[in-house]
């Protein structure tokens, strides 16, 4: 665990080991510090739930509630849809830290079910023979609204670097868009920069040399995108 420079946010650098200790190591906490979104995670317990170190990244979710600002008329969010590095689906929770009325840090709970699934699925081999399992418990057990909802949503990605942070947010946008960097239009370039901007995605230092690369465009034009979407002109010349 790393020491913070805010008097406040050291009270929940302890906290987090706390609640790592009492929930278990299924439950990932993890204290961010907004003074350096490139480098949040200023602490951190049973991390290999999301594969994450201290010094990891803003999450796309968080840079997103940054962006929104929807910390303003919430203290938290909770029960969204996280994802592990290792691909593992997480229920996430964040409370908003706050000083004076201003955003400084976010307290996150993270809970792999991974552990209890795999009970579950053996309690059901108990009760069925395999076929039946396969057939009608597990197709039943997806139909959940929170599972359909898990498929609409985009869900928080954990990662250790910005890059990660930054190349997840444009094959998102590629995907949506159904086409690759290599033959991206000045306009499609236009409509994933406008997105990404809107996600946060810009709060990341570094953040115009990553989507550059990405998009397969110049830094230079990055600005201008930027600078277009500012003054409402949506033309543009590569």
């Amino acid at each position: 665990m790393a020491n913070s420079t805010n008097a406040l946010l050291q009270h929940y650098v302890k906290l987090t080991e706390f609640l790592g200790h009492a929930l278990g190591p299924d439950y990932e906490v993890a204290l961010h510090d907004l003074t350096d979104k490139n480098r949040s995670i200023i602490a951190i317990a049973n991390n290999h739930v999301s594969g994450r170190e201290i010094g990891a990244p803003l999450t796309n979710v968080a840079l997103s509630i940054l962006r929104d600002k929807s910390y303003e008329t919430s203290d938290y969010r909770l029960h969204y849809y996280g994802v592990s590095i290792n691909g593992k689906d997480l229920r996430s929770n964040t409370m908003f830290i706050k000083q004076n009325g201003k955003l400084i840090g976010m307290l996150c709970i993270n809970f792999d079910d991974s552990r209890y699934r795999a009970v579950s699925s053996q309690i059901m081999g108990l009760c069925h023979p395999d076929i039946f399992v396969e057939d009608v418990v597990r197709p039943q057990a997806d139909e959940r609204p929170e599972a359909s909802l898990t498929v609409r949503s985009s869900p928080e990605k954990f990662r250790n670097s910005t890059e990660a942070v930054a190349a997840d947010a444009i094959s998102r946008e590629l995907e949506h868009l159904g086409v690759t960097a290599e033959r991206l239009t000045s306009d499609e370039r236009l409509k994933i920069i406008a997105a990404l901007e809107a996600n946060g995605i810009f709060l990341l230092k570094g953040a115009v040399k990553d989507v550059a690369a990405g998009l397969h465009c110049s830094q230079a034009s990055v600005y201008r995108y930027l600078s277009q979407l500012k003054s409402g002109h949506a033309e543009t010349r590569e």
